[in-house]
């Protein structure tokens, strides 16, 4: 019965929820000259140094758009989940009930993306995340969904496989946290290994766990050639420093959730030091010159990083759909679905389950304290 009162509360929520939205109608736009464009993610959180860089890149390219004097502005309004899916789960009943958002830039994460998913798609209120890799998400046959990156089926074999060929491995040992990127990414390093004849040994952890040293003993008595962690750099950092302390020095490669400078200064930059990061991000090299990373230093101050260039062009992808006149959720999620331009980090164009076209993925290393871009997974070459 408390069951049956529990589902009888959510759908009542759900309903009012979708009178409040008015399904991403007139309710959204007000007046018609500004609409509310959400962005969700850990922005204060112990990941946030992923998701602040997205955030700018949304923020450049709506402060942009919005100096071009359209007949429709938008207003971005930051929902800081700290990366919580419970946490989402209140934000988003906020962002379409009394706020009512018309899109959302995020979520940032994959628990938070899968927690809220069916919220945005109920109210029909857009979504396109710069970051979530989660390869379940695309799975849930949702239509209001999308992101511009590749996930963790593509990230996972092409790490395992960069480190296959760069050091032709006979054991592997896959770590992770609880959370459900983490476990996600260390299932396609698991199953990549596998299939290509790496004999592998598996350990999880706890998120919160005070430390690693039951991990840390498993991985050292394995002795392995490879170790992949599936998770982020909060985590990641502390996790490689006792790997390192504890005498491991196997090679130590993880994904784009743990590239960050964090990774090297939580671990300490000669614990760091030739730690393998997979991402599929292209983060301008430091100096450049190019467009997007003058203009975006000229306004935050700081030099692009991970998921800038993504938060740029999800914004953008909304934007262009306000371009040419769709001021609901739905028209714009129409919109969507036949977008197709250039973007800074990859020509953006959607398939049919909110996935983008492109998969590329890029190996960065930790050389000299610092996380040095080696270019594509598929021709990059690792350092030592």
């Amino acid at each position: 019965m408390r069951f049956g009162r529990v589902l009888a509360l959510a759908a009542a929520t759900s309903l009012a929820l979708a009178g409040c939205a008015g399904g991403g109608s007139s309710s959204n736009s007000g007046d018609g000259s500004t609409l509310k464009i959400g962005f969700m993610g850990d922005l204060t959180g112990e990941n946030s140094g992923i998701v602040i860089p997205p955030n700018n890149g949304a923020k450049l390219a709506i402060d942009e758009y919005n100096a071009t004097n359209p007949k429709v502005k938008l207003e971005l309004k930051n929902y800081d989940s700290q990366g919580k899916p419970d946490q989402a789960t209140s934000l988003i009943t906020t962002a379409i009930g009394s706020d009512k958002i018309t899109a959302l830039i995020g979520p940032a994460f994959s628990g938070e993306s899968k927690a809220i998913g069916g919220q945005l798609e109920q109210n029909k209120i857009p979504s396109v995340s710069p970051s979530a890799t989660n390869p379940g998400l695309a799975k849930n046959g949702w239509t209001y969904w999308h992101r511009v990156v590749a996930n963790d089926d593509d990230q996972g074999p092409a790490i395992a496989n960069f480190l296959i060929t760069a050091k032709s491995p006979k054991t592997a040992f896959v770590i992770s946290d609880d959370q459900e990127y983490s476990v996600g990414l260390a299932d396609a390093f698991e199953k990549t290994f596998k299939e290509k004849g790496v004999t592998v040994q598996r350990d999880k952890f706890p998120k919160d766990a005070p430390d690693y040293s039951s991990t840390v003993q498993k991985v050292k008595a394995a002795n392995p050639d490879i170790i992949t962690f599936g998770g982020y750099y909060a985590q990641g950092g502390p996790l490689l420093k006792q790997l390192r302390d504890g005498g491991v020095k196997a090679i130590f490669a993880t994904g784009d959730g743990s590239l960050d400078p964090q990774l090297v200064s939580a671990a300490g930059a000669p614990a760091a030091e030739g730690a393998v990061i997979g991402c599929p991000c292209n983060i301008p090299d430091a100096g450049t010159t190019d467009e997007f990373a003058t203009k975006y230093k000229a306004k935050f101050n700081v030099a692009p990083a991970i998921y800038a260039t993504e938060g740029y062009d999800a914004a953008t992808a909304i934007i262009n759909a306000v371009k040419a006149g769709n001021t609901t959720g739905e028209t714009i999620n129409n919109f969507l679905k036949t977008v197709d331009f250039k973007g800074v980090s990859k020509q953006i164009k959607f398939k049919a389950n909110g996935e983008p076209e492109t998969a590329a993925i890029n190996v960065y290393q930790v050389v000299g304290g610092a996380i040095k871009n080696l270019g594509a997974s598929t021709e990059a070459k690792i350092t030592g």
